[in-house]
């Protein structure tokens, strides 16, 4: 059996809830995978799913906070990443959502200050292992300079704030709905974070498994609606809002010191009962 070196998923789904609990936030059961009343999607792929109609501002709730541990399917939507199932050490179908997200009241920096302190003092993370990406602009909106100098700002080192394109750095739910410019954080995975020759900025969204993105902080600005003739526009929200997701999964692999998810207590043992059915190692 694989023995684990630090904390248990569900120890660190425990703890990344009670956090943001006692910073204000409201912990939110998951909802079905099946959405309600969103035709819009196939399967619930991401923890902002239930909350579509409080960022739109077609819904009230009775908190501005809220944090939850959300079951996806990687398919539908924008970003379904179900191409890479079976190629990477991250991807898988079925994948667990931690989150935090503001209706209007905290925005970029309080995000960026929560994401800071629950890696880096609460999981104990090295410094020396995150990397951080923010969006460069295009012709539709601006760079994102101010989630650049948050970052510096709570700690991180200047030359591990890196800028990407739309592809990577703007989150949509789908070809239609709320979306924003986004901020993850990268972690190195290997042996060594000194190694200048693997811990490097072209690994961030690059080749390999060995940095890999572990949460995604998107800033809800804009709601994308397609006009009569097939074009799309941006408008803004009655509210900038917050909307994070984190791979419970990753990142438990990275507490766990495992290569692949895989490999962790979440998945290992499903693997093994699997492979006692079918008699084979």
């Amino acid at each position: 059996m694989l023995k684990f070196s630090s904390m248990t998923g569900n120890e660190i789904r425990n703890k990344f809830l009670t956090y943001f609990e006692r910073n204000g936030h409201k912990i939110v059961a998951s909802s079905p995978l099946l959405p309600a009343n969103d035709p819009t999607l196939l399967f619930t792929n991401a923890g902002m799913n239930q909350f579509k109609d409080v960022f739109l501002g077609n819904e009230k709730r009775d908190y501005k906070r809220a944090v939850t541990s959300q079951k996806c399917i990687r398919a539908g939507g924008k970003h379904n990443d179900l191409d890479e199932v079976g190629k990477t050490a991250r991807h898988h179908t079925f994948f667990e959502m931690l989150g935090n997200f503001s209706f209007g009241d905290y925005f970029k920096e309080d995000a960026i200050k929560y994401a800071w302190e629950f890696l880096v003092d609460e999981l104990k993370l090295e410094k020396s292992r995150l990397w951080f990406s923010v969006f460069e602009g295009d012709d539709e909106v601006g760079p994102d300079e101010e989630a650049r100098d948050l970052w510096i700002k709570v700690g991180a080192s200047p030359d591990r704030v890196l800028g990407f394109g739309r592809k990577v750095n703007f989150w949509q739910m789908g070809d239609t709905g709320p979306c924003g410019p986004c901020s993850e954080v990268h972690y190195y995975m290997g042996d060594d974070p000194l190694d200048p020759q693997k811990n490097r900025a072209e690994f961030v969204n690059g080749p390999g498994d060995t940095t890999m993105e572990i949460w995604n902080l998107v800033f809800m600005q804009y709601n994308r609606t397609q006009n009569e003739d097939g074009t799309f526009a941006l408008t803004p929200l009655p509210a900038p809002s917050v909307d994070t997701g984190m791979g419970l999964e990753r990142i438990a692999a990275v507490m766990q010191n495992v290569k692949t998810n895989y490999e962790t207590d979440l998945i290992k043992p499903i693997v093994e009962y699997t492979a006692s059915l079918a008699k084979v190692k």
